[in-house]
């Protein structure tokens, strides 16, 4: 895959399927790269989105899984802050796939 194609505009992508330049990232673009994983996107998937780009915005870096989870123990509390949960809403490598759907770049410690 090289590109995605959202509202009649065609976005670089990598071989992976992120994004290649970050201010590309919007709403339309989120939704498609979901439905490529297979994942309809609901409010919890948006306050998980929402909270990586925040983070990426503050840290400048993609967040692995314990970061992330810790983020979010901090900011939406304990109940959503557990890998289980994380893993219902984005399944498999859930910091990987998250960051994907948010426009960031593959944590760099993430395979």
């Amino acid at each position: 895959m090289e590109n995605l194609h959202v509202n009649g505009q065609i976005i670089p992508v990598d071989n992976e399927g992120y994004l290649r330049n970050l201010e590309d990232w919007s709403r339309p673009v989120a939704e498609q790269l979901a439905q490529q994983e297979r994942i309809e996107l609901t409010e919890a998937h948006w306050e998980i989105l929402q909270l990586l780009r925040n983070f990426y915005q503050t840290y400048e870096m993609s967040p692995a899984m314990r970061p992330l989870i810790k983020a979010i123990t901090s900011e939406l509390g304990s109940d959503k802050g557990k890998s289980i949960y994380l893993m219902s809403l984005f399944p498999g490598s859930p910091a990987k796939l998250a960051s994907k759907i948010a426009g960031l770049p593959k944590p760099t410690n993430c395979l």
